[in-house]
């Protein structure tokens, strides 16, 4: 059994206090991870992942709802950044419609990437809402063999 601490008038479990702690700082990161507008509607930020093998890197972005001509996509250097834009559907007053949760707006995401890529190889597929980039490394990038010879 743990010791309750007295503080002021009454009497505080300490893990009381560490739960609270957590609490806060979850709440910290889940702000910080998740930014806001000012109107408390989310901004619209796609999850992203890179892999990467000797090769290439393989990105993939999560875009439901998006069309491929609203996709701005870009590498320069070791920098890779995707643009896009949702737009928002037609009229949503009328018969049935009360509430949403959907985001829509601009996003803008770019990420450093390990390497140099051949920015003139890159591919791009887009296939139920999901950005699928295929990055070949630049030859530089590639990490070289060198064979010695044993005399």
């Amino acid at each position: 059994m743990h010791p309750l601490v007295k503080h002021t008038n009454r009497w505080i479990d300490p893990f009381d206090l560490v739960t609270d702690l957590q609490g806060d700082v979850n709440r910290l990161f889940s702000s910080t991870l998740h930014p806001r507008s000012h109107d408390g509607v989310g901004e619209l930020l796609p999850n992203l992942e890179v892999k990467e093998d000797e090769n290439q890197f393989l990105v993939h972005l999560d875009i439901p709802g998006m069309e491929r001509k609203d996709l701005d996509i870009s590498v320069s250097g070791k920098i890779l950044t995707v643009k896009g834009e949702r737009k928002e559907e037609e009229s949503k007053k009328g018969k049935g419609y009360f509430y949403s949760e959907r985001r829509y707006g601009s996003f803008h995401r770019s990420v450093e990437l390990p390497a140099e890529v051949k920015a003139d190889k890159v591919e791009a597929h887009y296939k139920d809402g999901v950005l699928k980039l295929i990055l070949p490394k630049s030859e530089k990038a590639k990490a070289k063999q060198i064979k010695v010879d044993v005399k």
